[in-house]
């Protein structure tokens, strides 16, 4: 069953300062810092200076200090007392388990060996870590290690199906680092967006969550999950969430409401989840520096994807007469709050009522390079108004290639090139649309054989046009470097369709062969190949690379061979050789993928919009381009359009004369 989910909560429009209630205890926390740290690190304090110090014996880690204003202060601290030796209860059968390539304190590698011993050792309940976890101090480097350890059990592959059992002890596990005794501690964890982390590995976990015959209700102090089941024959549903938050002395409510006409649109019983948090806003306002304050329980719903409306009802923390209040969703993907998700439909000096959209989370273009998706209106709009556009010129394109055929492909050479040309285009008309059937398609929980089928067929129709490129490149190159007449072109057909489908076919099929077995051939946000566990991106990445650069060198070939400088040539030729050059990086650059480069961009540095933006309008315009430079402006094209279009209209006027003469001049018969 496809289920989306929505993050929401209230929130201030105020500076971080005016917070007193949620951010009081970070504030202490850097005071006493400020304070009780000057000379911490041996040496002149100089302005912007750092330094470290280690941290106690036996203790694995440092503290991190800044130099301001002649004083020391504490800037990060990965000290941690949970490693893989001691988070186990059983200490001693535990370390003979682990390699010893693990055996290193704060390893990404000993995290993931913990999380996969957790679920040997305790698969049915996932107990035998906690009476440890809830006994370790609640500092910032073991806040960082129970983060990745939740992280990784909720991503793992060996866990099936969530119960109530396991629910309740990874809520166990949570609850212990959401404290607001722990809230100061996660503005010293060196990763900034481990508070994202949780909040994403929470809800991953909560997704699998399975809900058998009776309602789900798990209530930890700082975190408390309830699930039911809906369906089409039920009245609406209302669950209600009274929690404390922080140290105020009375509970805080919040409702999840859905309408009865809502509920009717469920079709076959489907599980509703939600989870609360009343310390999670005042984390993610200190560890991500927020200027914005949540005044409410944080509320994070799993909803069947008919569900197209939901109401929530936030009790606020503090009275906002005379300020301005805000109902908004948590981006999870770009860890901040977004203003669109939801609406304020009614508000007052104790609560406010917020209506949400479960909103689906299209894929930019961008993402086809990039590592990590990046969301943003932005990249939303150029993708699909450039896909758009796109399709319709590459339709355009091979319907003029298709009309004129038999009067441009009267020789070898104009055959070979337009049979790159038209399957260039043809292959980018499939990728681009597969490419929008995969964005619909994802999502946090896609339907995974649905996924994996357009992820495959986006990726090969992707490569195909690359190696189409890479044919016509090549057949430049053969052109001008070979004497063009030595293979039969029999021959020559065979080797560009073995280049243009047959390779890219061979790269797909290895890559979900290779990753999909280990559920590592997607990302877990998009229908696209998967960066983080197995790496698969680089099969899409590394041919595009190389194939792009091979181009460049056939461009610069061309160049130099259209160049030919003589002496004593006069201005008028200089500038008739540059027009003619630049005519030629106009044409060959849509053809031979050129701006395709610029996704290297997106690779090196995945978080700059401003890459992603110009990737997106040089690559999502691409059948425009193609449509263009490689047939509008070709003059052989368009010579022959304009003689086809004359014959079809002497065509047209004979067969309105002949009509005319059998009308004015019938036969007549024998008398």
């Amino acid at each position: 069953m496809t289920h989306m989910f929505l993050l929401c909560c209230l929130v201030f429009l105020l500076p971080t300062e005016s917070c007193r209630t949620l951010c009081q205890a970070a504030r202490q926390s850097k005071k006493e810092v400020s304070a009780g740290t000057h000379g911490a690190c041996n040496g002149v304090c100089v302005d912007n200076s750092n330094c470290t110090q280690p941290c106690p014996p036996d203790t694995p880690g440092n503290v991190g200090f800044v130099c301001r204003q002649k004083k020391w202060y504490k800037i990060t601290d990965t000290c941690r007392t949970l490693t893989a030796f001691n988070i186990f209860e059983e200490d001693s059968i535990v370390l003979e388990a682990f390699p010893t390539s693990t055996k290193i304190y704060g390893n990404a590698k000993s995290e993931e060996a913990i999380a996969d011993m957790l679920l040997q050792r305790c698969p049915t309940d996932l107990s035998c870590v906690i009476t440890n976890i809830q006994r370790s101090p609640r500092i910032p480097g073991n806040i960082a290690v129970i983060v990745q350890l939740l992280r990784n059990i909720s991503t793992a592959e060996q866990l099936t199906n969530v119960d109530e059992t396991k629910m309740k002890s990874y809520s166990i596990m949570a609850n212990h680092i959401l404290d607001s005794k722990s809230i100061s501690n996660w503005t010293f964890i060196p990763e900034k967006n481990s508070s994202c982390v949780l909040l994403h590995s929470v809800n991953t976990f909560a997704r699998r969550l399975l809900i058998n015959k009776h309602p789900i209700d798990i209530a930890d102090a700082f975190i408390h999950t309830m699930g039911t089941i809906i369906s089409g024959d039920n009245n609406g549903r209302n669950l209600t969430f009274s929690m404390r938050v922080n140290d105020t002395r009375n509970n805080v409510t919040g409702r999840v409401l859905i309408s009865r006409d809502e509920v009717q649109k469920v079709r076959s019983p489907s599980q509703l989840v939600s989870i609360a948090f009343p310390t999670l806003g005042a984390i993610l306002e200190a560890s991500l520096l927020e200027k914005n304050t949540v005044n409410g329980l944080v509320l994070s719903v799993i909803l069947p994807k008919e569900l197209k409306r939901i109401s929530l009802v936030f009790e606020k923390i503090r009275n906002s007469e005379g300020r301005q209040t805000q109902c908004v969703g948590w981006h999870s993907f770009e860890s901040r709050w977004e203003q669109h998700a939801c609406q304020m439909i009614q508000e007052n000096s104790q609560q406010a009522v917020c209506k949400c959209r479960p909103s689906k989370l299209f894929t930019s273009f961008s993402i086809l390079m990039s590592p990590h998706t990046l969301e943003n209106p932005i990249l939303i709009y150029i993708t699909y108004i450039g896909l758009g556009i796109s399709i319709c010129s590459l339709i355009l394109c091979l319907s003029i290639e298709a009309l004129v055929w038999s009067r441009v492909t009267k020789t070898e050479i104009s055959y070979l090139r337009h049979l790159c040309i038209a399957n260039i285009a043809a292959t980018l008309l499939m990728a681009d649309v597969w490419f929008i059937v995969a964005s619909f398609l994802s999502g946090p929980k896609a339907h995974h054989d649905g996924c994996v089928a357009a992820t495959f067929f986006v990726h090969f129709f992707y490569l195909s046009v690359f190696f189409w490129m890479l044919a016509k490149a090549l057949l430049i190159l053969y052109g001008i470097l070979i004497v063009f007449h030595t293979l039969p072109k029999s021959v020559l057909v065979a080797s560009l369709f073995s280049v243009g489908y047959g390779c890219p076919l061979v790269i797909a099929v290895i890559t979900v062969a290779a990753t999909e077995p280990g559920k590592g051939y997607l990302r877990p946000e998009a229908c696209w190949l998967n960066w983080d566990r197995t790496k698969a991106l680089l099969a899409f990445v590394v041919p595009a690379v190389v194939i792009v650069a091979v181009n460049l060198i056939t461009v610069t070939l061309v160049i130099v061979k259209t160049q030919r400088p003589a002496i004593g040539s006069s201005m008028f030729q200089e500038v008739r050789a540059i027009v003619r050059i630049s005519k030629n990086i106009a044409i060959l650059t849509p053809l031979l993928g050129l701006t395709w480069g610029f996704g290297i961009a997106t690779v090196i540095d995945d978080t700059s919009l401003v890459f992603h933006i110009l990737f997106s309008l040089l690559n999502a315009f691409q059948g425009f381009f193609i449509l263009v430079f490689g047939t509008i402006l070709d003059p052989k094209i368009r010579e022959a359009l304009k003689d086809r279009i004359t014959s079809a209209k002497w065509i047209s006027r004979a067969s309105e004369n002949l009509s005319s003469d059998y009308s004015c001049h019938p036969t007549k018969g024998p008398s």
